[in-house]
């Protein structure tokens, strides 16, 4: 598939009705979430593939990557974390780096405003629950991407999640795991496209140089934003190998042709092209197709992760930080740690029972019963009706029964204009 050089659409336009219907089905899955994942797995990918629903993404998200059954299983734990003022150190690093997360979004505009204020609650307390790990400059872009979908404590332990089961040691000093998977990039390269292989190894362009901001913040200052969240959709779905597909599909994309490299012939330019990707190469609907298509597995990043872990040692001794294995996606997470059905239960933040819906025996049982008692022991149960917003909707999204005809992402990257260093 080739992008077209002409028009490139900004996001995909879902007819709402669409919508509506996937909302429904991803609603199903959520109540059943230990059997879907168990049974249907396989629709489950594709249903990321295709997308999940804008007003069901945070609630997905933290589903997906196991942080509901953490959250579960440590109830209090965040409460306690933010409680505490935190190292001195990486709280005064954290606040340094806040204002430069999403400057244009509405969350993170403000100095000081709830949405850096959260920013930091949840980096302070990943500080406390991995002091031998601290704080890294690239975790914050991944946890305010998080803390637009989701409340503070489940941004919070969704971040852990990436950071221990998809990403492990990507954050810890020395980065000798995304080191090491920019070898197993390089390697992956060779087969996927021979042409841009050569060319970075006739340049000695190391992998590091291009790659480590793409992996490390999971590609969310890289892409428009449509494509940023497709993206996460399928990576914490499937894994750490959707990361690897879109440096992939990126690097053929610009490097893979003969005619592609007339226009950089050294080092430099190379390291120039890399850095500002050709808009069409990130365009939504290219970038899902060439990722779905991209036959690059688990076993092949296990394969060569073995590999370069063998080079590594012969050239640079024992790494220096043991980080804990790679876990692939949400289907291995579940597997290696399996829920109760308690830990799964939706919360649901507020119910609104229809008086026009048919009630079922028991809700006509319990009338059947109140109308037997007197009318002043019916007043002392009644109770006001509580009512809280849901955390689930995204600051700033419209509420998903707006009869919006079609749903459009950000025209804008949300990549911030200042530049980092992760090294």
């Amino acid at each position: 598939m080739s992008p077209s050089e002409d028009r490139i659409p900004l996001a995909e336009e879902i007819p709402i009705e669409v919508l509506r219907q996937r909302e429904a089905k991803w609603l199903e899955m959520l109540n059943s979430w230990d059997k879907w994942m168990a049974k249907k797995h396989k629709k489950m990918k594709e249903r990321c593939q295709k997308g999940v629903p804008p007003s069901l993404r945070g609630r997905a998200w933290l589903y997906l990557t196991g942080g509901k059954v953490r959250r579960e299983q440590n109830q209090g734990k965040f409460q306690e974390l933010d409680n505490q003022p935190g190292d001195p150190k990486w709280v005064d690093i954290i606040e340094r780096d806040l204002h430069r997360q999403f400057p244009f979004h509405e969350m993170f505009a403000a100095r000081g405003g709830h949405g850096q204020q959260d920013l930091l609650r949840v980096l302070k307390a990943y500080t406390l629950h991995r002091p031998e790990e601290g704080y890294c400059q690239a975790q914050a872009p991944i946890a305010a991407v998080l803390l637009m979908h989701m409340p503070a404590e489940d941004a919070f332990w969704v971040l852990v999640q990436i950071c221990e089961k998809y990403l492990p040691g990507y954050y810890s000093a020395g980065l000798e795991a995304i080191q090491l998977d920019g070898e197993i990039l390089y390697a992956l390269l060779r087969r996927v496209s021979p042409v841009a292989h050569r060319h970075l190894k006739k340049h000695k362009l190391e992998p590091i140089l291009y790659m480590t901001e793409w992996f490390m913040c999971a590609f969310s200052r890289t892409l428009p934003w449509a494509s940023v969240l497709r993206v996460w959709d399928m990576f914490l779905c499937e894994g750490v190998k959707i990361i690897f597909r879109v440096g992939l599909v990126l690097l053929k994309s610009m490097l893979g042709s003969q005619e592609k490299l007339k226009a950089c012939q050294g080092l430099y330019e190379t390291m120039e092209l890399l850095r500002a990707i050709r808009p069409q190469y990130m365009e939504e609907a290219f970038l899902v197709e060439e990722i779905i298509e991209l036959m690059v597995s688990e076993k092949d990043i296990e394969k060569e992760h073995h590999a370069q872990l063998r080079h590594w040692k012969e050239t640079h001794g024992d790494l220096h930080c043991k980080s804990p294995p790679r876990v692939h996606g949400a289907k291995a997470i579940m597997a290696a740690e399996p829920p109760s059905r308690q830990d799964l239960r939706q919360r649901p933040t507020f119910i609104v029972e229809s008086p026009l819906a048919p009630q079922t025996d028991r809700v006509r049982a319990e009338a059947s019963k109140e109308n037997g008692k007197s009318k002043a022991e019916q007043q002392k149960t009644i109770k006001p009706p509580q009512e809280t917003a849901n955390p689930y909707f995204p600051p700033g999204d419209p509420s998903p029964f707006l009869n919006h005809m079609t749903v459009k992402a950000s025209k804008e990257s949300l990549s911030s204009a200042e530049h980092d260093t992760y090294l």
